[in-house]
């Protein structure tokens, strides 16, 4: 039955792990698979063209396992390859995290203005712009990089006046005098971005409502399930950790995104080069 197939969820590396906790708590009865393609993260500093190829090995990877539903849990290849994996698995619903976390800021706004953080990467293709744009065109929509915020999540420095400094400094552009009284939602547009959400939250103030795409991700998938009969019925599921480069150091980081534990023993080191799209 296709119920009891897993989840397939994909990232760069360990920022999508936000992605997989959302899903897991709310789906704990889904089998989930997990891969983190760490040979080649970072995806935002490369072009489309490579992030679209590595987005379809990484597809090919889990849809070997026979998955019933991927998630690109990852901003860069969601902003490019969404379709374009949906065209080659038919089959199979994709969601990337950039649309339901458009939705969620539109629905969250009550005087559409809404600011987005992201990577350099993320803002300057402009997907979280064009998406809320596309469902809400009155809305005025402003982009921040700060892409500092990955490397703070990734050492575990999460909270604290030292990252409430950092945070303040790099939100300065749109939190200053002219700006702060019009937006009244922040969109979280990397997945590592959730890890710091209580300090942004203490800069940013009760004012202005935070977005996590890695919950509305986990909200809309959760609702596609239940209108296509998929969600399988067992109590607890199990996870699967797939990554393409040194489980060691994917295990130390992953403790900063993820709730459960992960030991080294138990990720598995695939090579996902030589897998071809299935269209």
């Amino acid at each position: 039955m296709r119920n009891n197939l897993p989840i397939g969820v994909f990232d760069s590396g360990v920022g999508g792990l936000t992605v997989l906790n959302a899903i897991k708590d709310l789906l704990p009865g889904e089998d989930l698979v997990y891969l983190g393609d760490t040979a080649r993260v970072p995806y935002g500093t490369k072009s489309a063209a490579s992030v679209i190829r590595y987005a379809e090995q990484a597809a090919a990877a889990l849809t070997s396992r026979d998955i019933k539903l991927l998630v690109i849990a990852c901003n860069t290849a969601s902003a490019v390859a969404v379709e374009h994996l949906q065209q080659l698995n038919p089959g199979i619903a994709v969601f990337g995290v950039i649309e339901p976390g458009a939705q969620a800021s539109i629905a969250a706004t009550t005087n559409n203005h809404i600011a987005v953080i992201a990577t350099e990467g993320t803002v300057n293709n402009q997907a979280y712009q064009t998406a809320i744009l596309k469902h809400n065109p009155d809305a005025s929509v402003v982009a921040q990089p700060c892409s500092l915020f990955v490397a703070l999540a990734e050492e575990g420095w999460h909270n604290g006046e030292l990252v409430e400094a950092i945070v303040s400094e790099c939100l300065r552009p749109v939190l200053r005098a002219d700006c702060q009284s019009k937006i009244d939602t922040l969109v979280l547009g990397c997945t590592h971005f959730p890890a710091l959400k209580q300090s942004i939250a203490k800069v940013v103030g009760d004012q202005v409502t935070l977005v996590d795409s890695a919950q509305t991700t986990a909200a809309a998938v959760r609702q596609f399930l239940i209108e296509k009969e998929l969600l399988n019925k067992q109590e607890r599921g199990e996870v699967c950790f797939l990554v393409t480069d040194d489980p060691g150091r994917f295990a130390r980081v992953a403790k900063h995104f993820y709730t459960g534990q992960i030991r080294e023993g138990e990720i598995q080191q695939i090579d996902i080069q030589h897998f071809s799209p299935i269209g």
